[in-house]
Protein backbone atom coordinates (compact mmCIF):
# COMPACT_ATOMS: atom_id res chain seq x y z
CA UNK A 1 0.00 0.00 0.00
CA UNK A 2 1.61 3.35 -0.98
CA UNK A 3 2.03 5.88 1.83
CA UNK A 4 -0.86 8.30 2.16
CA UNK A 5 0.34 11.86 1.47
CA UNK A 6 0.48 14.08 4.52
CA UNK A 7 -0.31 11.26 6.95
CA UNK A 8 1.49 11.69 10.27
CA UNK A 9 1.64 9.16 13.09
CA UNK A 10 2.07 10.15 16.73
CA UNK A 11 2.61 7.36 19.26
CA UNK A 12 2.03 8.14 22.94
CA UNK A 13 3.43 5.82 25.60
CA UNK A 14 5.26 5.63 28.90
CA UNK A 15 7.88 3.17 27.67
CA UNK A 16 10.25 3.75 24.77
CA UNK A 17 13.58 2.81 23.18
CA UNK A 18 15.86 4.32 25.86
CA UNK A 19 17.38 1.91 28.38
CA UNK A 20 15.75 4.12 31.04
CA UNK A 21 12.36 3.62 29.40
CA UNK A 22 12.44 -0.13 28.79
CA UNK A 23 10.57 -2.21 31.34
CA UNK A 24 8.87 -4.94 29.29
CA UNK A 25 7.17 -5.87 26.07
CA UNK A 26 5.51 -2.48 25.57
CA UNK A 27 8.86 -0.85 24.78
CA UNK A 28 9.55 -3.49 22.14
CA UNK A 29 6.05 -3.08 20.74
CA UNK A 30 6.09 0.66 20.25
CA UNK A 31 9.70 0.81 19.05
CA UNK A 32 8.99 -1.83 16.41
CA UNK A 33 5.71 -0.19 15.42
CA UNK A 34 7.29 3.26 15.12
CA UNK A 35 10.17 2.02 12.97
CA UNK A 36 7.81 0.06 10.69
CA UNK A 37 5.64 3.14 10.15
CA UNK A 38 8.72 5.25 9.35
CA UNK A 39 10.04 2.60 6.95
CA UNK A 40 6.65 2.66 5.18
CA UNK A 41 7.25 6.34 4.42
CA UNK A 42 5.12 7.97 7.10
CA UNK A 43 6.29 10.84 9.26
CA UNK A 44 6.38 9.19 12.67
CA UNK A 45 6.72 10.71 16.14
CA UNK A 46 7.13 8.78 19.40
CA UNK A 47 6.29 10.64 22.62
CA UNK A 48 7.46 8.81 25.74
CA UNK A 49 8.96 9.16 29.21
CA UNK A 50 12.61 9.31 28.23
CA UNK A 51 16.08 9.34 29.69
CA UNK A 52 16.63 12.72 31.37
CA UNK A 53 20.22 12.88 30.10
CA UNK A 54 19.40 12.48 26.40
CA UNK A 55 18.11 15.17 24.02
CA UNK A 56 14.48 16.19 24.38
CA UNK A 57 14.03 15.61 20.65
CA UNK A 58 16.11 13.67 18.15
CA UNK A 59 15.60 11.56 15.04
CA UNK A 60 16.63 7.91 15.13
CA UNK A 61 15.99 5.30 12.43
CA UNK A 62 13.59 7.73 10.77
CA UNK A 63 11.51 8.19 13.95
CA UNK A 64 11.21 11.52 15.78
CA UNK A 65 11.82 10.74 19.44
CA UNK A 66 10.23 13.17 21.91
CA UNK A 67 11.34 12.56 25.50
CA UNK A 68 8.72 13.83 27.93
CA UNK A 69 8.72 14.30 31.73
CA UNK A 70 12.52 14.61 31.73
CA UNK A 71 12.45 17.15 34.56
CA UNK A 72 10.67 14.57 36.72
CA UNK A 73 12.79 11.66 35.55
CA UNK A 74 15.89 13.49 36.72
CA UNK A 75 14.65 13.00 40.28
CA UNK A 76 13.85 9.32 39.61
CA UNK A 77 16.93 7.67 38.06
CA UNK A 78 15.75 4.06 38.48
CA UNK A 79 13.58 3.83 35.39
CA UNK A 80 10.38 4.84 33.71
CA UNK A 81 7.98 3.64 36.42
CA UNK A 82 9.76 5.28 39.35
CA UNK A 83 7.73 8.38 40.18
CA UNK A 84 4.96 6.93 38.03
CA UNK A 85 2.06 9.03 39.34
CA UNK A 86 3.85 12.35 38.88
CA UNK A 87 4.89 11.41 35.36
CA UNK A 88 1.34 10.31 34.55
CA UNK A 89 -0.08 13.65 35.70
CA UNK A 90 2.55 15.69 33.86
CA UNK A 91 2.05 13.73 30.63
CA UNK A 92 -1.73 14.22 30.78
CA UNK A 93 -1.47 17.94 31.53
CA UNK A 94 1.42 19.20 29.42
CA UNK A 95 1.73 16.92 26.39
CA UNK A 96 -1.68 17.42 24.69
CA UNK A 97 -1.39 21.23 24.23
CA UNK A 98 2.12 20.84 22.85
CA UNK A 99 1.07 17.98 20.57
CA UNK A 100 -1.88 19.97 19.26
CA UNK A 101 0.41 22.86 18.31
CA UNK A 102 2.65 20.34 16.51
CA UNK A 103 -0.30 18.93 14.57
CA UNK A 104 -1.81 22.21 13.37
CA UNK A 105 0.62 23.05 10.49
CA UNK A 106 0.12 19.65 8.81
CA UNK A 107 -3.66 19.71 9.37
CA UNK A 108 -4.01 23.25 8.02
CA UNK A 109 -2.14 22.13 4.90
CA UNK A 110 -4.73 19.41 4.28
CA UNK A 111 -2.81 16.56 5.85
CA UNK A 112 -4.11 13.92 8.23
CA UNK A 113 -2.83 12.61 11.53
CA UNK A 114 -3.19 9.44 13.57
CA UNK A 115 -2.56 9.31 17.31
CA UNK A 116 -1.79 5.85 18.70
CA UNK A 117 -1.82 5.80 22.51
CA UNK A 118 -0.75 2.87 24.68
CA UNK A 119 -1.95 1.60 28.07
CA UNK A 120 -3.75 3.26 30.98
CA UNK A 121 -0.98 5.81 31.51
CA UNK A 122 -2.07 7.72 28.39
CA UNK A 123 -5.84 7.68 28.93
CA UNK A 124 -6.06 11.15 30.49
CA UNK A 125 -3.72 12.55 27.84
CA UNK A 126 -6.09 11.15 25.18
CA UNK A 127 -9.12 12.70 26.88
CA UNK A 128 -7.34 16.05 27.15
CA UNK A 129 -6.21 15.97 23.51
CA UNK A 130 -9.68 15.03 22.29
CA UNK A 131 -11.19 17.98 24.21
CA UNK A 132 -8.58 20.44 22.92
CA UNK A 133 -9.08 19.40 19.29
CA UNK A 134 -12.84 19.75 19.59
CA UNK A 135 -12.36 23.23 21.03
CA UNK A 136 -10.39 24.34 17.96
CA UNK A 137 -12.58 22.46 15.44
CA UNK A 138 -9.92 19.99 14.29
CA UNK A 139 -11.15 16.77 15.85
CA UNK A 140 -12.45 15.37 12.54
CA UNK A 141 -8.95 15.68 11.04
CA UNK A 142 -7.30 13.27 13.49
CA UNK A 143 -7.92 9.57 14.20
CA UNK A 144 -7.17 8.64 17.81
CA UNK A 145 -6.64 5.00 18.74
CA UNK A 146 -5.99 3.80 22.28
CA UNK A 147 -4.53 0.32 22.77
CA UNK A 148 -4.69 -2.14 25.68
CA UNK A 149 -1.69 -4.47 25.93
CA UNK A 150 -2.81 -5.87 29.27
CA UNK A 151 -5.44 -5.37 31.97
CA UNK A 152 -3.18 -3.25 34.18
CA UNK A 153 -4.90 -0.07 35.33
CA UNK A 154 -8.32 -1.02 33.90
CA UNK A 155 -9.95 -0.08 37.21
CA UNK A 156 -8.74 3.51 36.71
CA UNK A 157 -10.34 3.98 33.29
CA UNK A 158 -13.66 5.69 32.58
CA UNK A 159 -14.55 3.48 29.62
CA UNK A 160 -17.51 5.58 28.52
CA UNK A 161 -15.41 8.74 28.21
CA UNK A 162 -12.52 6.89 26.57
CA UNK A 163 -14.76 5.30 23.92
CA UNK A 164 -16.21 8.73 23.13
CA UNK A 165 -12.70 10.10 22.64
CA UNK A 166 -10.89 7.26 20.84
CA UNK A 167 -11.20 4.01 18.94
CA UNK A 168 -10.15 1.26 21.35
CA UNK A 169 -7.86 -1.51 20.15
CA UNK A 170 -6.17 -4.48 21.78
CA UNK A 171 -3.61 -7.13 20.89
CA UNK A 172 -5.53 -10.44 20.67
CA UNK A 173 -8.96 -12.01 20.39
CA UNK A 174 -8.55 -13.16 23.99
CA UNK A 175 -8.20 -9.57 25.16
CA UNK A 176 -11.12 -8.49 22.97
CA UNK A 177 -13.39 -10.98 24.69
CA UNK A 178 -11.91 -10.11 28.10
CA UNK A 179 -12.88 -6.46 27.54
CA UNK A 180 -16.39 -7.16 26.24
CA UNK A 181 -18.00 -7.32 29.75
CA UNK A 182 -16.66 -3.78 30.31
CA UNK A 183 -18.87 -2.62 27.44
CA UNK A 184 -15.89 -2.30 25.09
CA UNK A 185 -15.90 -3.72 21.55
CA UNK A 186 -12.17 -3.44 20.85
CA UNK A 187 -10.51 -3.89 17.47
CA UNK A 188 -7.67 -6.45 17.37
CA UNK A 189 -4.32 -5.25 16.04
CA UNK A 190 -1.65 -7.78 17.04
CA UNK A 191 1.84 -7.21 18.27
CA UNK A 192 4.72 -7.61 15.87
CA UNK A 193 8.40 -8.51 15.70
CA UNK A 194 11.25 -6.33 14.50
CA UNK A 195 13.74 -7.61 11.94
CA UNK A 196 16.33 -8.49 14.60
CA UNK A 197 14.01 -11.22 15.90
CA UNK A 198 14.73 -13.18 12.71
CA UNK A 199 18.50 -12.73 12.71
CA UNK A 200 20.57 -15.91 12.64
CA UNK A 201 21.84 -16.93 16.07
CA UNK A 202 25.51 -17.20 16.94
CA UNK A 203 26.05 -20.81 15.82
CA UNK A 204 29.35 -21.18 17.68
CA UNK A 205 27.68 -20.04 20.89
CA UNK A 206 24.67 -22.26 20.19
CA UNK A 207 26.90 -25.32 19.78
CA UNK A 208 28.83 -24.38 22.93
CA UNK A 209 25.59 -24.04 24.86
CA UNK A 210 24.41 -27.49 23.80
CA UNK A 211 27.82 -29.00 24.57
CA UNK A 212 27.64 -27.70 28.15
CA UNK A 213 24.87 -30.17 28.96
CA UNK A 214 24.59 -32.74 26.16
CA UNK A 215 22.61 -35.25 28.23
CA UNK A 216 20.13 -32.84 29.84
CA UNK A 217 16.64 -31.79 28.78
CA UNK A 218 17.15 -28.05 28.42
CA UNK A 219 14.17 -25.83 29.21
CA UNK A 220 13.99 -22.08 29.51
CA UNK A 221 11.45 -19.62 30.84
CA UNK A 222 11.81 -15.85 30.49
CA UNK A 223 8.98 -13.89 32.10
CA UNK A 224 8.10 -11.56 34.94
CA UNK A 225 7.64 -13.26 38.31
CA UNK A 226 3.86 -13.06 38.16
CA UNK A 227 1.33 -15.77 39.14
CA UNK A 228 -0.26 -15.43 35.69
CA UNK A 229 2.98 -16.66 34.12
CA UNK A 230 2.59 -20.06 35.86
CA UNK A 231 6.06 -20.12 37.38
CA UNK A 232 4.85 -22.50 40.11
CA UNK A 233 3.50 -24.90 37.48
CA UNK A 234 6.84 -24.66 35.70
CA UNK A 235 8.68 -25.75 38.84
CA UNK A 236 6.20 -28.63 39.16
CA UNK A 237 7.09 -29.68 35.60
CA UNK A 238 10.83 -29.64 36.38
CA UNK A 239 10.29 -31.64 39.58
CA UNK A 240 8.12 -34.25 37.88
CA UNK A 241 10.61 -34.65 35.03
CA UNK A 242 13.37 -35.12 37.61
CA UNK A 243 11.29 -37.69 39.49
CA UNK A 244 10.91 -39.65 36.26
CA UNK A 245 14.68 -39.64 35.70
CA UNK A 246 14.70 -37.28 32.70
CA UNK A 247 17.39 -34.91 34.15
CA UNK A 248 15.91 -31.52 33.21
CA UNK A 249 17.75 -28.22 33.51
CA UNK A 250 15.63 -25.06 33.58
CA UNK A 251 17.33 -21.80 32.62
CA UNK A 252 15.10 -19.21 34.30
CA UNK A 253 15.03 -15.45 34.01
CA UNK A 254 12.39 -13.68 36.08
CA UNK A 255 12.43 -10.18 37.50
CA UNK A 256 12.34 -8.26 40.77
CA UNK A 257 8.66 -8.98 41.52
CA UNK A 258 7.61 -10.32 44.92
CA UNK A 259 6.24 -13.54 43.45
CA UNK A 260 9.84 -14.61 42.88
CA UNK A 261 10.09 -15.49 46.58
CA UNK A 262 7.14 -17.87 46.22
CA UNK A 263 8.75 -19.47 43.18
CA UNK A 264 12.01 -20.05 45.06
CA UNK A 265 10.09 -21.46 48.03
CA UNK A 266 8.27 -23.90 45.74
CA UNK A 267 11.60 -24.96 44.22
CA UNK A 268 12.99 -25.71 47.69
CA UNK A 269 9.82 -27.53 48.70
CA UNK A 270 10.13 -29.76 45.62
CA UNK A 271 13.78 -30.50 46.35
CA UNK A 272 15.12 -28.71 43.29
CA UNK A 273 18.70 -27.50 43.33
CA UNK A 274 18.93 -23.85 42.21
CA UNK A 275 22.08 -21.96 41.24
CA UNK A 276 22.12 -18.21 40.70
CA UNK A 277 24.23 -16.79 37.89
CA UNK A 278 24.87 -13.40 36.29
CA UNK A 279 25.80 -12.61 32.70
CA UNK A 280 29.08 -10.70 32.93
CA UNK A 281 29.34 -9.53 29.32
CA UNK A 282 26.85 -8.99 26.50
CA UNK A 283 26.16 -11.38 23.69
CA UNK A 284 25.63 -15.13 23.35
CA UNK A 285 29.16 -16.02 24.45
CA UNK A 286 28.61 -14.12 27.69
CA UNK A 287 25.43 -16.11 28.27
CA UNK A 288 27.24 -19.41 27.65
CA UNK A 289 29.92 -18.44 30.15
CA UNK A 290 27.29 -17.62 32.75
CA UNK A 291 25.59 -21.00 32.32
CA UNK A 292 28.73 -23.16 32.47
CA UNK A 293 29.55 -25.56 35.31
CA UNK A 294 26.10 -25.98 36.87
CA UNK A 295 26.04 -29.77 36.48
CA UNK A 296 24.42 -30.41 39.87
CA UNK A 297 21.66 -27.82 39.37
CA UNK A 298 18.08 -28.46 38.37
CA UNK A 299 17.47 -24.73 37.84
CA UNK A 300 19.81 -21.91 36.86
CA UNK A 301 18.27 -18.57 37.83
CA UNK A 302 19.79 -15.72 35.86
CA UNK A 303 19.90 -12.59 38.00
CA UNK A 304 20.75 -10.25 35.11
CA UNK A 305 18.96 -9.52 31.82
CA UNK A 306 19.57 -11.54 28.66
CA UNK A 307 20.20 -9.30 25.66
CA UNK A 308 18.36 -10.04 22.37
CA UNK A 309 21.24 -11.93 20.66
CA UNK A 310 21.59 -14.09 23.76
CA UNK A 311 17.85 -14.73 23.90
CA UNK A 312 17.72 -15.80 20.25
CA UNK A 313 20.56 -18.26 20.78
CA UNK A 314 18.99 -19.59 23.96
CA UNK A 315 15.52 -19.95 22.44
CA UNK A 316 16.83 -21.78 19.39
CA UNK A 317 19.10 -24.20 21.20
CA UNK A 318 17.08 -25.36 24.21
CA UNK A 319 14.65 -28.22 23.79
CA UNK A 320 11.58 -26.19 24.81
CA UNK A 321 10.83 -22.52 25.59
CA UNK A 322 8.19 -22.53 28.33
CA UNK A 323 5.86 -19.60 27.63
CA UNK A 324 3.08 -21.42 29.46
CA UNK A 325 1.06 -18.55 30.93
CA UNK A 326 -2.42 -18.92 32.37
CA UNK A 327 -3.36 -15.36 31.41
CA UNK A 328 -1.43 -13.97 28.45
CA UNK A 329 -2.77 -11.00 26.50
CA UNK A 330 -0.50 -11.76 23.54
CA UNK A 331 2.53 -13.91 24.33
CA UNK A 332 5.47 -12.15 22.74
CA UNK A 333 8.06 -14.56 24.17
CA UNK A 334 6.42 -17.52 22.44
CA UNK A 335 6.45 -15.66 19.14
CA UNK A 336 10.10 -14.62 19.65
CA UNK A 337 10.97 -18.27 20.27
CA UNK A 338 9.29 -19.25 17.00
CA UNK A 339 11.14 -16.52 15.11
CA UNK A 340 14.44 -17.86 16.45
CA UNK A 341 13.60 -21.38 15.30
CA UNK A 342 12.85 -22.63 18.81
CA UNK A 343 10.17 -24.96 20.13
CA UNK A 344 7.56 -22.80 21.87
CA UNK A 345 5.29 -24.20 24.55
CA UNK A 346 2.49 -21.70 25.18
CA UNK A 347 -0.70 -21.46 27.16
CA UNK A 348 -4.02 -21.03 25.41
CA UNK A 349 -5.19 -17.49 26.20
CA UNK A 350 -3.93 -14.65 23.97
CA UNK A 351 -1.49 -16.61 21.84
CA UNK A 352 -3.60 -16.41 18.67
CA UNK A 353 -0.60 -17.49 16.60
CA UNK A 354 -0.12 -20.85 18.40
CA UNK A 355 -1.57 -23.89 16.62
CA UNK A 356 -1.27 -27.08 18.69
CA UNK A 357 0.83 -29.76 17.04
CA UNK A 358 1.60 -27.59 14.02
CA UNK A 359 3.85 -24.81 15.27
CA UNK A 360 3.82 -25.10 19.08
CA UNK A 361 3.06 -27.21 22.10
CA UNK A 362 -0.03 -25.70 23.74
CA UNK A 363 -0.88 -26.35 27.40
CA UNK A 364 -4.44 -26.03 28.60
CA UNK A 365 -3.85 -26.86 32.27
CA UNK A 366 -1.27 -26.46 35.04
CA UNK A 367 -0.89 -30.26 35.32
CA UNK A 368 2.78 -31.20 34.73
CA UNK A 369 1.63 -34.47 33.20
CA UNK A 370 0.16 -32.56 30.27
CA UNK A 371 3.53 -31.11 29.29
CA UNK A 372 5.34 -34.39 29.86
CA UNK A 373 2.85 -36.25 27.67
CA UNK A 374 2.98 -33.73 24.84
CA UNK A 375 6.76 -33.50 24.90
CA UNK A 376 7.02 -37.29 25.05
CA UNK A 377 4.96 -37.44 21.86
CA UNK A 378 7.37 -35.00 20.26
CA UNK A 379 10.39 -37.10 21.28
CA UNK A 380 8.83 -40.15 19.66
CA UNK A 381 8.33 -38.20 16.41
CA UNK A 382 11.54 -36.19 15.72
CA UNK A 383 10.34 -35.42 12.21
CA UNK A 384 7.33 -33.65 13.77
CA UNK A 385 9.65 -31.57 15.95
CA UNK A 386 11.63 -30.36 12.94
CA UNK A 387 8.43 -29.56 11.09
CA UNK A 388 6.97 -27.69 14.07
CA UNK A 389 10.07 -25.57 14.48
CA UNK A 390 9.95 -24.65 10.79
CA UNK A 391 6.22 -23.95 10.93
CA UNK A 392 6.79 -21.75 13.96
CA UNK A 393 9.37 -19.69 12.10
CA UNK A 394 7.05 -19.37 9.10
CA UNK A 395 4.25 -18.24 11.41
CA UNK A 396 6.46 -15.64 13.08
CA UNK A 397 7.24 -14.08 9.68
CA UNK A 398 3.55 -13.19 9.36
CA UNK A 399 3.96 -11.07 12.50
CA UNK A 400 6.88 -8.98 11.29
CA UNK A 401 6.01 -5.37 12.07
CA UNK A 402 5.87 -4.19 8.43
CA UNK A 403 3.24 -6.86 7.68
CA UNK A 404 1.25 -6.06 10.83
CA UNK A 405 1.20 -2.40 9.79
CA UNK A 406 0.23 -3.23 6.19
CA UNK A 407 -2.38 -5.89 6.91
CA UNK A 408 -3.92 -4.78 10.20
CA UNK A 409 -3.24 -1.14 11.08
CA UNK A 410 -3.39 0.80 7.81
CA UNK A 411 -6.68 -0.75 6.61
CA UNK A 412 -8.25 0.26 9.91
CA UNK A 413 -6.90 3.78 9.55
CA UNK A 414 -8.48 4.00 6.10
CA UNK A 415 -11.83 2.87 7.54
CA UNK A 416 -11.60 5.58 10.19
CA UNK A 417 -10.40 8.27 7.80
CA UNK A 418 -13.84 9.54 6.80
CA UNK A 419 -15.04 10.15 10.35
CA UNK A 420 -11.62 10.12 12.10
CA UNK A 421 -13.37 9.21 15.33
Amino acid sequence: MPPAPGLQFHILAFEGPDAYSRAGGIASRISGLAEALAEAGHETHLWFVGDPDLPGHEECNGVHLHRWCQWISRYHPNGVYEGEEGKHDDLARSLPPYLLRSLIPNLNAGGRAVVLAEEWHTVHAVLHLDWLMRCVGLRECVAILWNANNVFGFERIDWGRLQAAATITTVSRYMKHWMAPLGVDALVIPNGLDRDAFAAPDFLAARALRELYPDRLLLTKVARFDPDKRWLATMDIVAELKRRGVRPLLIARGGMEAHGAEVRARSAELGLSVEERRVARPGPQGLVEALAGAHLADVIELKSPIDPPGRRTLFREVDVVLANSGHEPFGLVGLEAMAAGGMACTGCSGEDYAQPGRNALVLQTADPGEFIGLYGWLQRHPDKERAMRQAGRDTAKDYAWPLVVERHLLPRIELLAAGAG
